[in-house]
């Protein structure tokens, strides 16, 4: 079995457990898709990984509700662009530090934030929950693929070597 098929079906499981697991919890299941789709584009594996993508998502949030609050502030549609394109540039720049170096998750962050209307405390765990399924729907896949690798036969070729 391929690693691609092995992890398609470690995905679509646990993607109806997240479904259920979503609402049982009472989260926003589209934005742990979300957070689950960050941990698969994030091209850093395992712990790392895990780790890139829970704090740019965070990080994506807080500048999410940074944009809310500060468009508010000023003085109408101009300003709110302005405040949109400042903080923009800084969630880029934030991107020298390691822990933050990838953008993209700090991107959906920000707009699971915004998608909820800004109910970052909603967004948050819902993006966390769903990095963890993404990592675990990775790494069952992987493992399945290697498990079933092994109990392949092997050619006669391969045993005599």
């Amino acid at each position: 079995m391929s690693v691609l098929v092995a992890i398609a079906i470690t995905t679509g499981l646990l993607s109806a457990v997240w479904g259920w697991a979503s609402i049982a919890l009472g989260l926003l299941t589209w934005a742990g898709f979300l957070g689950c789709s960050t941990f698969f584009a994030n091209p850093a594996d395992g712990a790392k990984g895990l780790t890139l993508s829970i704090a740019s998502n965070m990080s994506g949030v807080f500048w999410a509700m940074a944009i809310i609050h500060l468009s508010q502030v000023g003085g109408g549609e101009i300003w709110s662009y302005v405040v949109t394109g400042v903080i923009s540039t800084f969630m880029c720049l934030q991107a020298k530090k390691d822990w933050l170096s990838f953008i993209p998750g700090t991107f959906i962050g920000s707009c699971a934030t915004f998608a909820s209307g800004g109910d970052w405390q909603l967004v948050a765990p819902s993006l966390v929950v769903g990095v963890l399924f993404g990592f675990s729907m990775k790494t069952s896949g992987l493992w399945l693929q290697a498990k079933l690798a092994k109990a392949e036969p092997q050619p006669e070729t391969a045993r005599q070597q």
